[in-house]
């Protein structure tokens, strides 16, 4: 039995969140710089430039994620954070609609990214991952965690598309499903007490 673990994403743990973001899918292309930039910066951006932003991110903190790890090895990353940091979904006309929480209102937080390498899924990275980002959430000042998961109970999707996570993983760690998004997608909360 793999035991699995996770360290907030310091600049002390910057290969291992490459690591992490490296092992299948977009990760190693995104480096999970889509959340937090408007669309238009997004397609001006290469490569290399979303990969100084992050370290830039991660360098000046907080952590805007989690590192997951199989016996020791960085295999999975969770984006996590208040949402006004994440400028996407604030000009995301699906999601502002769908919300019932202010735009400006730091105690929102949202869980915006998975990332597990290929040679580790399957093994509840996601259902970790999200716990401890719950956790994570409360310690940091969240009132609330949003998120907009596919809704996987029908159809199919690629897998490509799975980064904004499962909504049956986000049910099962107890979020409240809300209204239809936009790309099959729902809007998920879940309240957090202190």
């Amino acid at each position: 039995m793999a035991t699995i673990t996770t360290e907030q994403a310091t600049i002390s743990r910057w290969d291992d969140v490459q690591h992490s973001l490296s092992g299948g899918g977009d990760g190693r292309s995104c480096q999970c710089i889509w959340p937090v930039v408007r669309n238009k910066d997004w397609q001006t951006t290469t490569v290399e430039q979303r990969r100084d932003m992050l370290h830039d991110e991660i360098a000046v903190g907080p952590p805007p994620g989690l590192v997951a790890y199989v016996d020791g090895e960085a295999a999975g990353w969770i984006r996590i954070g208040p949402r006004t940091t994440q400028l996407r979904i604030l000009h995301t006309k699906s999601i502002t609609e769908a919300t019932a929480e202010p735009l400006d209102d730091d105690t929102v937080w949202s869980v915006t990214c998975f990332v597990v390498r290929r040679d580790h899924r399957g093994k509840g990275l996601n259902a970790t991952l999200l716990k401890q980002a719950i956790d994570y959430a409360r310690a940091g000042g969240a009132r609330i965690i949003e998120a907009y998961p596919v809704d996987n109970s029908h159809g199919s999707h690629r897998s490509n598309d799975m980064f904004h996570g499962a909504l049956s993983t986000f049910l099962a760690a107890d979020f409240e499903q809300g209204p239809a998004i936009s790309g099959g997608r729902v809007l998920v909360t879940r309240p957090l007490s202190a």
